[in-house]
């Protein structure tokens, strides 16, 4: 498990500061700080930063002044004394299949945004399995669990009353868990539309080969779209990175039927596709129209840019934590609807 919470910058200058004027500039900032910024009693500070159902009495007004004034001055509550009093850790586990996956880099940044609200730090994982992650739940490191797009190997029985949410995971298998879940078969509605919008009856696909419910759902929403078009389909291990998808997309792009246009399960599974038709001297998109999912940094990066759906990992983790934070609290975690999805157009597609 590698750890990804940042060190404090406040934590660090008030280490360093020395006694006199200078001290004084950079000691680290109090609760009585915040309550002054904001406004407000020290107790209600406290109460803000508390982890606790009592929390959730502050306004939502008053709890985001707070919370604006901490973040201004750099504020960050005494951890081990709150930790203590409520017999937790401050620590969640965030896993995810494949840390070198761009996608899990957006759902992160959104983990830690919202993380930071609520007094937590995040540990990031992808060398678990069903095994390793029940054992994490029976100790006393994390307070609870995040668990995004599992593969159906690495899913399994959780002791009883673990604090768990799932990102982008089948609720049928969270046992009455909390899920945050994508519209992705919107998503790839949209792809597919766009393709036939363009004249496109005939259609390329790199899906990949592994058993989660991520990715069952693009495909079930793809063939349900493509209903009546001819397809050629490759299997890709998103795994293994663009070097297995350089490999599939030759394949495909080298048979004398060759689609004019693919729809790829990631933009990784994309750009793979893009170095396959540079080898095989075919122009994007004159001679392949090519449509990516996941809108990571690269989509815009490429040439011409990818046309690829956009996946709000970013939310997903803000809304992920936001209920794992409920879920600690005690409080009842409301249902939360599919996140929406958008199909981004830029210039990797064109008329058939």
């Amino acid at each position: 498990m590698a750890a990804v919470s940042g060190t404090d910058p406040a934590g660090t200058a008030a280490a360093a500061g020395g006694s006199g004027r200078a001290g004084e500039r950079s000691r680290r900032p109090t609760g009585r700080d915040v309550a002054r910024v904001a406004g407000v009693s020290q107790a209600t500070v406290s109460l803000v930063f508390s982890g606790t159902e009592a929390g959730h009495r502050v306004s939502a007004a008053t709890r985001q002044r707070v919370l604006e004034a901490a973040r201004d001055l750099g504020y960050r509550p005494q951890a081990a004394g709150r930790q203590l009093r409520l017999g937790r850790s401050g620590m969640a586990l965030l896993a995810v299949p494949n840390l070198q996956g761009p996608f899990f880099g957006r759902v992160l940044a959104g983990v830690h945004e919202e993380a930071a609200r609520h007094g937590l730090d995040v540990v990031v994982s992808s060398g678990w399995n069903a095994e390793t992650l029940a054992e994490a739940a029976t100790t006393s490191r994390f307070d609870g669990l995040l668990i995004c797009s599992p593969d159906d190997s690495q899913l399994g029985p959780l002791p009883p009353g673990t604090p768990v949410v799932f990102l982008d995971a089948d609720p049928a298998d969270a046992g009455g868990a909390p899920t945050v879940e994508l519209d992705l078969a919107g998503g790839m509605r949209a792809a597919v539309e766009h393709l036939t919008g363009l004249g496109h009856r005939r259609l390329g696909r790199l899906r990949s080969i592994h058993s989660a419910h991520t990715f069952r759902v693009r495909q079930a929403a793809f063939e349900q779209a493509a209903r009546g078009l001819e397809v050629l389909e490759l299997g890709v291990s998103l795994n293994l990175g663009e070097s297995a998808a350089r490999a599939a997309a030759t394949e495909l792009l080298g048979r004398p039927d060759r689609p004019r246009a693919v729809v790829c399960d990631d933009d990784v599974v994309a750009s793979g596709l893009y170095q396959a038709a540079a080898e095989l001297g075919l122009r994007i998109p004159a001679d392949v129209s090519v449509v990516g999912i996941d809108n990571v940094a690269v989509a815009a990066l490429l040439t011409p840019p990818l046309t690829t759906v956009d996946l709000p990992g970013e939310e997903l983790g803000r809304a992920g934590v936001a209920a794992l934070a409920g879920v600690l609290a005690g409080t009842a975690v409301p249902a939360v609807a599919p996140l929406p999805t958008a199909l981004v157009v830029r210039a990797s597609t064109t008329r058939a």
